[in-house]
């Protein structure tokens, strides 16, 4: 396989708000995750210090938070002062104790010195509520809302710039759904309400890979809009025990990530509003979160609703099998991997995505009572966001390997290496990516216009496509190479992701 580039072929540049990361009030990923101020790893905050310490190592560049579907029941105004009340979550059906909240968020984004992205309650909330929260983040000291933050011990205003209106409520699973008019209506009034509180905001509003939802929106309210958001997981388990193969995952790595992207860049351009909107990717991973029964309305029994049992063993019991770390194996890196590198090709219209989520459930990180375990995707967050440059090139590609299979009945085809080349300060940075689960691939590197001496190349990877990391296991890691004569040819170990530094 040959790649040839050049240093002045510009895509564009990669934002590192495309390394982003969510949260959400589900299972362990807030308290006892991030949030544990029992834990003997709490600050002065009740932060976790080794989860702080390991989100800092992949430089977190934005959080978003609180949701997700959380946030569309959720007031946040239960989140505020001194004295917090519990309430009853209605979307995972749980109590939540509001101890962490705005406050705690921003005080978080400061201590990880990231962005805070803050998802409004489009749901069951009105426009009035979300130009409220804005105000209780925003402004200085008018209105009753920042006069409440200050009474709170914050003086001065935590100044959060990017909001969502919305989570997916596009979809029938999330409260307060809405159809394509409903919702243009909606993103309209709340936008306008919000950027009268504060008008340097950069607004996005939930979206779908649909051609009817985006032009109402689009149609209705582009004009106020910065982003739109969109989610995908690809992998949703039936039982919580079968998953997709490592061979499976990897046929869902060509159009099946690329061409949401594609078909909502159309949206955005049959509308003029390419180069006003960008794709915030805000909720994404291969592995959907594992939560059965949530809606067995449609398979009500009297009483069951009143029924212990179920509700432990049935609704809140298996949201611990997303706790297992054997599932998250080098084919959950390795997908991350081309996930990131098909963003990065868009870069010009994709500037932000959020792995769901940074910690527990499907994160890259998992908590127990004596430590951390960092688990495959991890690893691919320390080498892009450490490692990459900024530009990204485009270059040309010659006898590609490929990989074919059926996945879901459809024939399927896909690059078996996957390339993006960035340049920046220092040199060229590759982030390689061999899919091919038994064969090592050598790539030949063609540089246009300029002289390259030394490479060095950083591959994260396990022993096979089923390694994984956990609680005195830790099979997969990065390891580094030395830095040595570069002839123009690299070699790729099978199942793995790279980053090859030139200079």
């Amino acid at each position: 396989m040959k790649i040839t580039f050049k240093k002045t072929n510009l895509i564009g540049q990669a934002d590192k708000m495309l390394y982003g990361h969510f949260l959400e009030h589900f299972h362990r990923q807030v308290y006892d995750g991030v949030f544990d101020p029992e834990s003997k790893f709490a600050d002065e905050d009740g932060f976790r210090t080794d989860v702080l310490e390991a989100m800092k190592k992949v430089q977190t560049p934005i959080i978003r938070w609180p949701g997700g579907c959380y946030v569309s029941a959720y007031d946040w105004h239960y989140g505020v002062g001194k004295k917090r009340i519990p309430t009853y979550d209605k979307a995972w059906r749980v109590e939540e104790s509001n101890l962490f909240g705005t406050d705690e968020f921003a005080k978080l984004c400061k201590k990880l010195d990231c962005i805070p992205y803050i998802c409004t309650n489009a749901g069951t909330g009105t426009a009035e509520d979300m130009s409220n929260w804005v105000e209780y983040c925003n402004l200085r000291n008018m209105g009753i809302f920042a006069k409440e933050r200050i009474e709170n011990g914050f003086e001065d205003p935590h100044n959060i710039k990017f909001w969502s209106i919305g989570n997916e409520n596009w979809g029938g699973h999330e409260i307060g759904s809405k159809d394509a008019e409903e919702w243009g209506r909606l993103v309209r009034e709340s936008a306008k309400m919000m950027l009268r509180v504060d008008p340097t905001l950069e607004l996005s509003a939930a979206s779908i890979d649909d051609l009817d939802w985006n032009l109402n929106l689009l149609r209705t309210a582009g004009q106020y809009l910065d982003w739109i958001s969109i989610h995908s997981y690809w992998d949703f388990t039936p039982d919580g025990v079968t998953y997709i193969d490592y061979d499976t995952a990897m046929l869902r790595t060509g159009e099946d990530i690329s061409g949401v992207i594609d078909r909502v860049r159309a949206y955005l351009t049959a509308c003029g509003l390419e180069k006003k909107i960008k794709i915030a990717y805000d909720e994404w991973n291969l592995r959907g979160w594992y939560h059965p029964n949530l809606m067995d309305i449609w398979n009500r029994e009297p009483k069951r609703h009143e029924d212990e049992d179920f509700y432990q063993n049935q609704i809140l019991a298996p949201r611990n099998i997303n706790d297992n770390n054997a599932i998250y194996t080098m084919a959950d890196a390795v997908f991350s991997a081309a996930f990131l590198n098909t963003c990065m090709r868009n870069c010009d219209i994709v500037g932000m995505a959020c792995f769901s989520p940074i910690v527990n459930t499907r994160g890259a990180i998992f908590t127990h009572e004596n430590g951390i375990v960092l688990r495959s995707t991890y690893y691919v967050f320390d080498l892009y966001a450490n490692l990459l440059k900024e530009n990204v090139l485009d270059i040309w590609s010659e006898d590609v390997p490929k990989l074919c299979g059926t996945d879901r009945g459809t024939r399927k085809t896909v690059d078996a290496v996957d390339i993006v080349v960035t340049y920046g300060e220092g040199g060229y940075a590759i982030a390689a990516v061999n899919k091919d689960p038994e064969k090592a691939q050598t790539i030949d590197l063609s540089i246009i216009e300029d002289e390259v001496s030394e490479y060095r190349i950083h591959t994260l990877n396990g022993p096979s496509v089923d390694s994984y990391n956990d609680i005195g296991r830790d099979e997969v890691g990065i390891k580094t190479g030395e830095w040595q004569n570069f002839t123009g040819s690299v070699c790729l170990e099978a199942h793995s992701v790279n980053v090859i530094e030139l200079r």
